[in-house]
């Protein structure tokens, strides 16, 4: 072995690339910490929320359903088309 054998460059490993915040261990805990506070808080607040304000909750659950739905025709907040 000669003394310019050790100065070799061994191949690079392609990076990985970056887990999705929502995939990670931390954003699965944060959601379904927030759907449990979101849940208790509906159950607290349920006459208020279907009593005088029925109209108001129909408007934002409308609003919460056709963004879910909407993202999934194309492929989420990264704009553009994917096709």
């Amino acid at each position: 072995m000669t003394p310019d054998d050790s100065h070799q460059i061994e191949p690079t490993r392609p990076p990985k690339p970056a887990q999705s915040f929502w995939r990670s261990r931390f954003g699965i805990s944060l959601i379904i910490a927030l759907a449990i506070a979101a849940i208790l808080l509906g159950f607290e607040h349920r006459i208020h929320i279907f009593a005088g304000n029925g109209f108001l909750a129909l408007l934002l659950l409308g609003c919460v359903v056709m963004h879910l739905f909407m993202h999934g025709g194309h492929g989420g907040h990264g704009g553009g088309d994917k096709s």
